[in-house]
């Protein structure tokens, strides 16, 4: 072989050795992810734990070959904005969105120039996310619990605990855009009941106490809370204030029962935040939002707290509890 070939072949060879290197390089690249939420940390940690699952079905580790930088407005929404903005400036590669249905214009706003997940629990196309759940058709994908769905159902199982109850007070965030679905759902599944529906507007930390106060000036015997990052937020505070007034209420999550509060039915929160990191991981990849349909649920809980029932002169039906995805003693 000639000189200047032989050189030329060793040129070539010593390439394609590095081309393996250069790929593992580029698979390891470190890739940023927004993570945005109205809600907080401490209340939040086991659904990050959920997330950080997700990213790892998708081959994400933290630290490893993902950064997450996170941005918790701690239930005042009126940030959000401000942080949803650092995200989208600080060129994430996409965007994670949970917890601020109350705020649902920061995400529209994300999503215009960042791949975007969101968590819901309103309907994303009426909500102005998605052209629809099988074809998003933009720059946004996500999971949802519908939870106005999801109503009638915890009014039923209400129904079945107090059997006595008349009128069941509602809790609803009128800042909420999902309020009007889901004061109409479960004035809708009352009358099915022959109940009356008390409705409660708590927008704000302040207005709990004088809610609390209403539900007994209406005879209110029952209490259904709907679902609201502000509650959510602040569910220590609500289980504390239905324990105070001694009335039977039921959430939409398991975190409410776990604190304290006599029962809960819905989606499994954790499921969600899990099916949204590897949606997340997915899009990272290369997957466009447009090509990932929004996902629903396909796991629901019934958690009973029997030691609260106990506290409240209740004892819960055996058809009741048999039902139950977990008891609480």
């Amino acid at each position: 072989m000639p000189d200047m070939r032989r050189r030329d072949f060793i040129t070539l060879l010593g390439g394609a050795a590095a081309w393996p290197l250069a790929a593992r390089a580029q698979q390891t690249a470190m890739q940023t992810i927004g993570f945005l939420s109205g809600r907080s940390l401490a209340s939040d940690s086991h659904l990050v734990a959920a997330f950080r699952q997700g990213l790892k079905q998708t081959g994400h580790v933290e630290g490893q070959n993902v950064a997450i930088e996170f941005r918790w407005a701690e239930g005042q929404f009126d940030r959000l904005p401000a942080l949803a903005a650092d995200l989208v400036g600080s060129k994430a590669a996409a965007i994670f969105a949970g917890g601020m249905d109350i705020a649902i214009r920061v995400v529209r706003t994300a999503i215009t120039t960042t791949p975007t997940v969101f968590a819901t629990g309103g309907d994303p196309v009426e909500l102005g996310l998605v052209t629809s759940f099988n074809r998003p058709g933009g720059n946004a994908t996500g999971v949802t619990v519908i939870a106005a769905a999801l109503l009638p159902k915890r009014l039923e199982l209400l129904r079945e605990l107090v059997a006595s109850s008349a009128v069941v007070a509602v809790l609803v965030n009128p800042n909420d855009p999902n309020a009007a679905p889901y004061t109409r759902d479960v004035q809708v599944a009352a009358r099915t009941y022959g109940l009356q529906v008390s409705v409660m507007h708590v927008g704000t930390e302040r207005d709990f106490d004088t809610a609390f106060a209403t539900l007994v000036n209406a005879g209110a015997n029952a209490l259904l809370v709907t679902t609201n990052a502000l509650f959510i937020n602040r569910r220590e505070k609500i289980v504390a204030l239905a324990a105070r007034y001694a009335v039977p209420a039921i959430y939409d999550r398991r975190e409410f029962s776990a604190a304290g509060g006599l029962m809960s039915y819905g989606a499994s929160i954790i499921d969600q935040y899990r099916q949204s990191g590897v949606y997340i991981g997915k899009i990272l990849h290369g997957v466009k939002p447009a090509d990932l349909p929004v996902m629903q649920p396909t796991k629901f809980e019934l958690v009973i707290n029997l030691k609260t029932a106990k506290a409240l002169g209740l004892e819960v039906p055996p058809t009741l509890l048999a039902r139950a995805d977990e008891v609480i003693e």
